[in-house]
Formats: C-alpha cells, sequence, structure tokens
C-alpha cells in the first residue's frame, strides 16, 4: 500500500510517499481502505516538531480519516466489509470523561496515522457515516466537528436565543456555527476578510466583525449584544485573543478554550474570569459516544461540512501549505 510518512520534523521537507506492507486486522480491529483525509493545524504543529519534538519518527501523519470497511479481524462484530465509517480522533476513547490512557489513543501522534491507503483501527474506536456524506465530508469529521459539537452541545448546552461568538472561519468556527444555528442560537463571527464574513453571514450568522479594521472587536461584540455580552465564546485563538474574548462574554457566560493559533503563551488578567463569574473549558476533541450522537444530528438535518479544497495525496506538502496560508473557508481535505 501507499503511505506518506513524515521522516524528519522541523518542517514539511520530510513527507515521504512510501509503499509499505498492507496490515492486518487482529481480534477486535478493522481494516479500513481510506479515501480520504483532512488536515488541522494540530497536523502542522506535529511537523515542525512543536507538538512534541520528541516523536518515534518515521511514522505516518493525520489524524481524521474516512473510508470503507476491508476486513475484520477475529472476533469483530459492529462493522461489516464495505461499511462506510470514519475513525474517532482518540479511539481509546468511547465514552465518558478524558484521562491520560485515552488522550495516548490520538492518531497521528506518532502511533497510528490516516495518510495511507490502509489503516487497523479498533472496532470501538470507529463510527459509521451519514449516508448522505462523501468520504471527503466524512473526513472532516472526527476533529473539528467533534470539537465544536463538544463545546457548543455537549459541554455548552447551547439553546434557541443564546448568544454564540466564533472566531475566524477554520473548521471548528465553522462546525460551531452550523451546529449552534440547528440549536436556534444567535453566531456572531469574527474574520480578517469581509469576502469570508459574506459567507458567514449567509449561512446564517447574524453579524461579522473584521477584526484587521476593528482591532478592538469585543467592543464590538459587546455594542453588537447591547453591552451584555455573548453567552459563549468559541476561542481557537489563544493566548492572543482570549483577554478579547474574556471581555466579549457575559457576566456568567463560557468561553470554550480550543485553538492556540495566536499562540498558547502569554499574560492573561484573571480578574475578568473572577469578576464576571465566567467559565473557562479546555476542550479536548471528544469521544466516540459525542461523535455519534453528533452524526444523528448531521443526519437528522442533512447538514453538510463546508469544504475548501480538495487535494491529491502526492501533493500533501501542498495542501498543508494552503492550510498554513490561512486563506481557507472550513476544511482542507486529501483524497486517497
Amino acid at each position: 500500500m501507499r503511505a506518506i510518512r513524515v521522516h524528519e520534523l522541523g518542517g514539511l521537507g520530510g513527507l515521504r510517499v512510501e509503499d509499505l506492507p498492507d496490515p492486518t486486522p487482529g481480534p477486535g480491529e478493522v481494516l479500513v481502505r481510506v479515501r480520504a483525509v483532512s488536515l488541522n493545524f494540530r497536523d502542522l504543529l506535529m511537523l515542525k516538531g512543536q507538538y512534541n519534538p520528541k516523536l518515534p519518527l518515521p511514522m505516518v501523519p493525520l489524524s481524521d480519516g474516512a473510508g470503507e470497511v476491508a476486513a475484520v479481524g477475529p472476533g469483530a462484530a459492529r462493522f461489516q466489509p464495505g461499511d462506510r465509517v470514519a475513525a474517532a480522533f482518540m479511539p481509546g476513547w468511547v465514552s465518558g470523561a478524558p484521562d491520560e490512557v485515552k488522550a495516548r489513543s490520538a492518531l497521528g501522534g506518532g502511533g497510528t496515522g490516516m495518510l495511507a491507503q490502509n489503516v487497523v483501527l479498533p472496532e470501538t474506536g470507529l463510527v459509521a457515516i451519514p449516508d448522505h456524506l462523501s468520504f471527503e465530508e466524512a473526513a472532516t469529521l472526527p476533529c473539528a466537528a467533534v470539537t465544536a459539537w463538544h463545546a457548543v452541545v455537549t459541554d455548552g448546552q447551547i439553546k434557541a436565543g443564546d448568544t454564540v461568538l466564533v472566531q475566524g472561519t477554520g473548521g471548528v468556527s465553522i462546525f460551531a456555527l452550523q451546529f449552534a444555528r440547528l440549536n436556534g442560537a444567535r453566531v456572531i463571527a469574527t474574520s480578517g476578510n469581509d469576502a469570508k464574513l459574506a459567507r458567514v453571514l449567509a449561512m446564517g450568522a447574524s453579524d461579522g466583525v473584521n477584526y484587521r479594521t476593528t482591532p478592538d472587536w469585543d467592543r464590538a461584540v459587546l455594542a453588537l449584544t447591547g453591552g451584555a455580552g455573548v453567552d459563549h465564546v468559541v476561542e481557537v485563538g489563544g493566548a492572543g485573543t482570549l483577554a478579547r474574548s474574556l471581555r466579549a462574554v457575559r457576566i456568567g457566560g463560557r468561553v470554550s478554550l480550543i485553538g492556540v493559533l495566536s499562540g498558547g503563551a502569554g499574560e492573561v488578567s484573571l480578574f475578568p474570569v473572577l469578576m464576571k463569574s465566567i467559565r473557562v473549558q479546555g476542550i479536548l476533541v471528544g469521544s466516540v459516544e459525542m461523535f455519534e450522537a453528533m452524526n444523528r444530528a448531521i443526519s437528522l438535518h442533512r447538514l453538510r461540512p463546508v469544504i475548501d479544497r480538495v487535494f491529491p495525496m502526492e501533493q500533501t506538502a501542498e495542501a498543508l501549505r494552503h492550510l498554513e496560508a490561512g486563506a481557507h473557508f472550513g476544511k482542507v481535505v486529501i483524497r486517497i
């Protein structure tokens, strides 16, 4: 089978297309013929050595993929050959609260990665994908969509009439917009690009704020909410945007801390958290159980993920550069 492996960290120069032996499923395992994978900011950090500089090399990267079952191992009964499935970001986190063991099962981080024609995974770490989605669309779900679902629905419990602030137009933010709207919430979006803001308004956002032309975007958000602030912020920026998010959220509101696009280290005043009784919750993707609940909602509402571009497997480095440039809207996908 063909796979792409990382042979050195520090950039994209260590990616190589290779021929590897086909894996064989063991007890309770499933062989998945991968049809598409999608990219996350984590993948860039991984390749640059900023996520874990001591990753065992060579390794197959990427966590998100979808395909069809090619074979099942002894005792595996959840799926049959031909079934369309996606891999959970952490196959070991089936339900309940996360812990270190579950977190270590994350794909594309030194163990199993999805950027290969065939991958063996535990049957409990796979979910059936909605019938109306293509493999490319389904490949966008494991990390970005489940993270957004966890933040907005499972943890955030967003309801009709709430107001949600999403930052930017990457995968997590677009899914958060879609899920918030499914639950009847108002969504305010930020972006540094007016054309992208026009697109999120067309998707149902009530308002858009350009953070380049309006650097004090937190004040603009407060004005849009009559000075009260939003109920929930889906915070993907990190240290560079968290202070403004804390100012933009209402008293007793919630900030779901998800990404570090603007950096993971910095000084943030804790006074707003205390004085406004804000709940700041880190969101670590989600469980298989959350993935399945999300897919039921996606199927019911016939929701379709937003894909920016689809690249062939041989152009993986180009796809990663496109993601790094930040010009994308929604998810970047690689077809296997």
